[in-house]
């Protein structure tokens, strides 16, 4: 299960470390899907428009947990490529009590919070909200569980194991489905149900992957005059893990933001929007994931200081992400209205037609993205997050000015909210590689 990104021919290593991640992430997305449409089919679309709304949210929190362990993952990695295993193993340790520190102290935040989310997302529909208040109370107790799963899962890929990750993420899937049914069909719990089937899910992968990760890899268990908590540990983990938190952070920030902006125009919109989305980020979600892979590949191989291999994976990874973005956008644009039908009934035609303007928009750019998750994978990799940092910031900032600005404007109203995306994307992806073209032999010297 394990794979050596440092040898080997480049774009087989990669993509025999990247395909694991994506179905991974697939899998992921699938039980995501049916989760909503067991909503959607059984509970109707004021329901669909409360776990779509509280999705986003909670997306956003998570968001904060898998930048603490992306960036942190990149400590592993390169001290993985350097064959220090105290090193790796101390960073690990340090990393797992940094992250649980601020996952509990997120989760206090999160419960106090609760009520005063309704007014930041505008939600004005009374029954949405209660919908939305009874997910939400039961998805925040699931976050010690996120934490574990998205902690162990980026340890283990960054020491070049993506298959067991992808193991408990289906026993995990599996399970979610099977208690969706069984709490919302037969039990008659509502949205809380759905809540409740995730939230065991959550922690059946998040134990489960902890417990196989310390007996599989004993090297990650402390050894007799280990720092277990070490100050310059710490500092390191922190100096990548918050930068790329923040990246995380920022990014669905700006998804949350443009959340309330589309809450703003009602249930229908609200509905498509939520639908929509499901079937965008499943869509570009394979290029989400060959961006991680490709990080830890960079990642590994500036640890051994093998410039070559990083010249290669780069130009492998721009065409097979290239490819893969097309091949998307062409069946999204053929196939779009249909998968809008699994979602929504098709009486409800005001839904599905806003919900398919908006993934035609959207899908039509998935190259833009695609680019951007490269981009963001090369510079954590390189010990430069703080520039995955300035390029979400260009893409989401661009992003949500633009959503309020053209949405407000008479003749464009919402379909302003749909462009304002790919403009994002785009302009991000000329700062990063102009960037790359100007700072390419600093980026990979060695001192």
């Amino acid at each position: 299960m394990d794979t050596d990104l440092t040898k080997g021919p480049v774009m087989r290593s990669m993509l025999r470390f990247a395909v694991p991640m994506i179905l991974g992430n697939l899998l992921q997305q699938c039980y995501n899907v049916v989760d909503t449409l067991i909503v959607s089919w059984y509970l109707g679309p004021d329901a669909l428009a409360a776990v779509g709304s509280s999705f986003t949210l909670m997306t956003f929190i998570t968001s904060i947990l898998l930048g603490l362990c992306m960036g942190s993952s990149v400590v592993f990695s390169i001290r993985f490529g350097r064959r220090d295993d105290r090193g790796l193993r101390e960073s690990a340790q340090a990393s797992f009590f940094l992250i649980l520190s601020i996952t509990l102290i997120l989760n206090l935040i999160a419960f106090f919070s609760l009520d005063g989310i309704r007014l930041f997302l505008n939600v004005s529909d009374d029954g949405i909200w209660q919908m939305m208040r009874s997910y939400l109370f039961v998805i925040y107790s699931g976050l010690i569980g996120t934490f574990l799963y998205n902690y162990f899962s980026s340890y283990l890929r960054a020491i070049g194991d993506s298959v067991s990750p992808l193991i408990f993420l289906g026993i995990s899937a599996v399970l979610n489905i099977f208690l969706d049914i069984l709490f919302v069909v037969f039990f008659n719990r509502g949205v809380a149900g759905a809540a409740e089937a995730t939230v065991i899910s959550q922690y059946v992968s998040g134990i489960g992957i902890g417990i196989f990760a310390m007996f599989r890899y004993p090297q990650l268990r402390p050894r007799r005059g280990d720092k277990l908590v070490c100050l310059s540990n710490i500092k390191e983990i922190a100096s990548f893990s918050i930068l790329t938190c923040v990246q995380q952070s920022v990014m669905n920030l700006g998804i949350l933001l443009v959340q309330g902006l589309v809450n703003s125009f009602g249930p229908v919109v609200m509905a498509a929007f939520a639908a929509a989305v499901k079937i965008d980020s499943f869509a570009y979600m394979p290029v989400q994931e060959f961006g991680n892979a490709f990080s830890t590949f960079i990642a590994q191989n500036y640890g051994a200081k093998q410039k070559d291999r990083i010249r290669s994976g780069l130009k492998g990874a721009i065409i097979a992400s290239f490819v893969f973005s097309v091949a998307i956008s062409l069946l999204i644009w053929i196939f779009g209205s249909q998968l809008m039908n699994l979602f929504v009934d098709e009486s409800e035609r005001d839904i599905i037609y806003e919900g398919l303007r908006y993934l035609r928009i959207e899908g039509t750019f998935y190259c833009g993205i695609g680019c951007l998750f490269l981009l963001y994978g090369l510079y954590r990799a390189l010990e430069k997050p703080g520039m995955s940092v300035i390029l979400t910031i260009f893409s989401l900032g661009t992003r949500v000015a633009l959503a309020y600005v053209l949405s407000s404007i008479e003749p464009v109203g919402v379909v302003g909210i749909w462009w304002s995306v790919p403009i994002g994307w785009f302009i991000a992806d000329c700062v990063g590689i102009l960037y790359y073209v100007f700072r390419k032999k600093a980026l990979l010297y060695w001192a």
